[in-house]
């Protein structure tokens, strides 16, 4: 199935969801990667954003500021991180910060998994190499925090419009598409490579 998500997100917008189908978003979308998660997590810094509701992308955008209004920001290129980084904090920062969707490039693991079910949050994949296609969906940069941290690891508070395809990785009963999808693979190999073997005995004579 494909659908429209606007925010805030409520659990009724995302229960019905499950992995492999595709969404877009459109309302607050912000950038939320490694310094983000550090901060907030293990350094205690409250949020300088909201986000209950919302959804982040693990992304380090490339920002420029609009001509004739240096205090206005524009989107160059936005493509995701990989979403892996984040697995070790980002269960702990869904309950802190009742995020309710996540963007991001390939798999996360059994600890997001279970956070996704628990508060009824969703992860999502964005194409990998359609960094420009989606800086054309982001309708406004509103704001920027903790950009001391660094262009790539501020966070970027957008508005986006129509923004993905997003493939939900792991919906609100967490399932996970990639670790699904390993598994099956794993089947199909040995029964590949046994009619290898089959085909392959001679190899093993002596």
């Amino acid at each position: 199935m494909s659908r429209i998500l606007s925010t805030p997100l409520q659990n009724a917008d995302l229960e019905d969801l499950r992995i492999g189908d595709i969404v877009y978003l459109d309302g607050l979308l912000v950038t939320a990667r490694d310094d983000v998660h550090h901060r907030h997590l293990r350094q205690g810094v409250p949020l300088p954003v909201d986000l209950a509701g919302s959804a982040i992308f693990h992304a380090g955008p490339i920002m420029q500021k609009k001509s004739g209004d240096k205090t206005r920001w524009q989107v160059i290129s936005i493509g995701p991180t990989t979403s892996m980084r984040m697995e070790s904090a980002e269960a702990e920062f869904i309950a802190s910060s009742g995020i309710k969707l996540i963007v991001g490039k390939g798999g996360m693991g059994a600890k997001t998994a279970e956070a996704c079910r628990k508060y009824k949050t969703i992860h999502t994949v964005f194409p990998g190499g359609c960094a420009v296609l989606a800086a054309s969906r982001v309708e406004t940069v509103d704001s920027v925090e903790w950009l001391d941290l660094g262009m790539p690891e501020a966070l970027w508070v957008m508005r986006v419009k129509e923004f993905g395809p997003l493939i939900v990785s792991i919906d609100t009963d967490g399932n996970n598409l990639f670790e699904n999808n390993k598994k099956n693979f794993a089947v199909r190999k040995e029964a590949a490579l046994e009619r290898l073997r089959g085909h392959l005995g001679f190899m093993n004579q002596g």
